[in-house]
């Protein structure tokens, strides 16, 4: 479906989250719920419960389950609401995507202090999509703690089913990530990380539901059925003073679909009080298109690729937020943020959704506890 990418964006932050509060093993449980809504007419609407159990004094076991309420009236036929699917003779106002996602994750982690080890499965359902996958990592404390190895991989075996029926060149989309990662404490104020990450994706890779529909073409879109990519990042955090710290990395991406891109981002946080914080945030982002993709209304029969996701194509984008964490007494939190995102002008958007650029607000609350 049209938002996979936002939503496999957000479960990674989530694994990262469930990361960071295993590592000092306590019994916690939050609530959250996290919005999105853009200009092509996408809502999607996610609470969220989490639970971290202490099993002793080095294993916990935490479960998590999201559910997606997405409202998307225009991810098959586009933006415009007389719009009819000429290739599959649907009509517009058929909404394939209005869903309802549920996406439970379960995890085990060991820490021993010097070894923290996690591993897991995650399974997602919707009307038109499955997802099952398993992820493991292992950081190791070198050094007095000074120093942390680490190396991570998740594995997904997910399949497509489409509400119209159709049949796809390949139903599975299978996908393999692995992270090698070093963390160095270069001062008391001032930490680096560098992260190495192999991807590979094969099976059906584009969407059943965009389409190419120009004079007397009209089809599928379509995408080579397997993908490889590199990614290279650097992080760090500088503490300025007692109240005030600087989050910076970049991230840089290729594979071999031609496909590059390099990430920026700056987060500065500020202690105002002893119980509150809160910054501002700022990300940038751009890309080259894909070796197969093509102007609009250039495609011709003789061609094996067809794209339609204006992600194939070159574009840039920038995210402004600002991030807010409130500490209560007893040790629960209450963290919240708000984003704005915008890309660049894109042909692509303009012929699918008619919007010259897209832009999105999404947010996120959560209320952590321990218990």
């Amino acid at each position: 479906m049209q938002i996979k990418q936002f939503m496999l964006f957000v479960l990674s932050l989530a694994l990262l989250e469930v990361t960071s509060l295993a590592s000092d093993l306590k019994d916690k449980m939050s609530f959250g719920i996290n919005t999105y809504n853009d200009n092509a007419d996408v809502q999607v609407y996610s609470p969220t419960f989490a639970l971290y159990k202490k099993l002793s004094s080095q294993w916990l076991l935490g479960v998590k389950m999201r559910i997606d309420a997405v409202t998307a009236a225009s991810i098959k036929n586009g933006s415009n609401a007389t719009h009819v699917d000429a290739v599959t003779a649907a009509s517009a106002k058929e909404s394939v995507a209005d869903d309802v996602r549920y996406a439970p994750t379960a995890m085990l982690t060991y820490d021993d202090g010097d070894n923290l080890v996690t591993f897991g499965s995650y399974y997602s359902t919707e009307n038109d999509y499955t997802g099952v996958a398993a992820f493991a990592s292992y950081v190791r404390q070198l050094n007095q703690q000074n120093t942390a190895l680490g190396v991570s991989a998740s594995q997904s075996f997910d399949k497509w089913s489409p509400v119209f029926k159709r049949a796809l060149p390949k139903d599975n989309r299978n996908e393999t990530k692995i992270d090698f990662s070093a963390n160095q404490l270069i001062t008391p104020e001032f930490s680096m990380s560098a992260v190495y990450s192999y991807m590979y994706s094969e099976g059906f890779l584009s969407s059943p539901y965009h389409f190419i529909l120009q004079d007397s073409l009209a089809k599928f879109e379509n995408y080579p059925d397997k993908r490889t990519g590199h990614a290279f990042a650097l992080k760090g955090v500088y503490l300025l003073d007692k109240d005030d710290s600087v989050n910076f990395s970049y991230r840089y991406y290729m594979d071999d679909w031609d496909i590059k891109s390099h990430t920026s981002s700056v987060e500065f946080m500020r202690d105002f009080t002893h119980d509150f914080t809160s910054g501002l945030r700022l990300r940038y982002y751009t890309q080259t298109g894909s070796n197969f993709v093509k102007p609009v209304g250039t495609y011709g029969v003789s061609d094996q690729y067809f794209a339609v996701d204006y992600r194939m194509s070159a574009f840039d984008s920038y995210t402004i937020g600002v991030p807010f964490i409130y500490r209560m007494k007893g040790g629960d939190k209450l963290t919240a943020s708000i984003d704005y995102y915008k890309t660049s002008s894109n042909e692509y958007l303009k012929n699918w959704y008619d919007v010259g650029s897209l832009q999105s607000v999404f947010t996120t609350l959560t209320y952590e506890f321990a218990y």
